[in-house]
């Protein structure tokens, strides 16, 4: 659970570093294939419903907190298995900084702006985002070796 804390801190003092940088919109190349921006998504990771009417904003919310209570059900339940742990512990870290944006902002703060040319940008995301996609893969990596046992 010590994870999940560094994780929220992390992801919480980058949001506040870069809406402090930035004006809604703004961007600032970093790289060919990488900018900074400052943008606010009403969906889940990578803008998934970001277009929806407003509701989802509570059923992410609620959905995020549940998904804590249950992960920390887990991690006491599975103590002794590190990877799976690890895992969950960046899921919940995520999910959990998060579910601050749309309790304080009605919104995801997202700022990682990866593209290719101008032919195609990934949906911004931030850190929280990313630590629920590697710990989605460090869980499946850890069920994949569960299973060949």
């Amino acid at each position: 659970m010590g994870l999940a804390a560094i994780i929220i801190l992390l992801d919480q003092l980058s949001k506040i570093t870069v809406s402090k940088l930035f004006t809604y919109g703004e961007s600032l190349p970093v790289t060919s294939f990488f900018n900074l921006v400052l943008a606010y998504n009403k969906g889940a990771a990578f803008s998934f419903l970001a277009a929806e009417s407003g509701w989802q904003r509570y059923f992410f919310t609620i959905i995020g907190l549940v998904a804590a209570l249950v992960i920390t059900y887990l991690l006491k339940q599975h103590a002794g298995q590190r990877l799976f742990c690890w895992a969950l512990s960046l899921i919940m870290g995520g999910a959990l900084g998060n579910v601050i944006d749309r309790l304080m902002y009605g919104h995801v703060i997202d700022f990682l702006d990866f593209h290719y040319k101008q032919i195609y940008h990934f949906p911004a995301f931030n850190i929280a985002d990313s630590a629920i996609c590697v710990g989605a893969a460090l869980f499946i990596l850890d069920e994949l070796r569960r299973v060949k046992k």
